[in-house]
């Protein structure tokens, strides 16, 4: 087994941070890949629920966008993206990989 950082980064489907958040990570940063889920509802610091149902489908869902590697890596991933992401939307923690 060998070490790893999974980092998880939420944000919202809507706006600017998701485009360019992946966009960075294709292109900018090597990574084994990125996984980005969509929620079906949540809520964030304002309390204001978004939520999808069969008549709307809402463009202003949570998204989650996961990705891991080396813990030195991760750091310096995080480093680089660090002005690009809203304060507190982040985080990560050590993991095993199974080889």
């Amino acid at each position: 087994m060998s070490k790893a950082r999974l980092v998880r980064i939420y944000l919202m489907e809507a706006g600017d941070h998701l485009h360019a958040l992946l966009e960075k990570l294709r292109s900018q940063e090597t990574l084994r890949g990125v996984t980005v889920f969509r929620g079906i509802a949540g809520f964030g610091d304002s309390g204001k629920l978004h939520a999808a149902s069969l008549v709307d489908l809402s463009l202003e869902l949570p998204v989650v966008v996961e990705f891991f590697d080396t813990p030195q890596r991760v750091e310096q991933i995080l480093a680089h993206l660090a002005d690009d992401l809203p304060a507190g939307h982040v985080i990560s923690w050590d993991v095993e990989l199974n080889d």
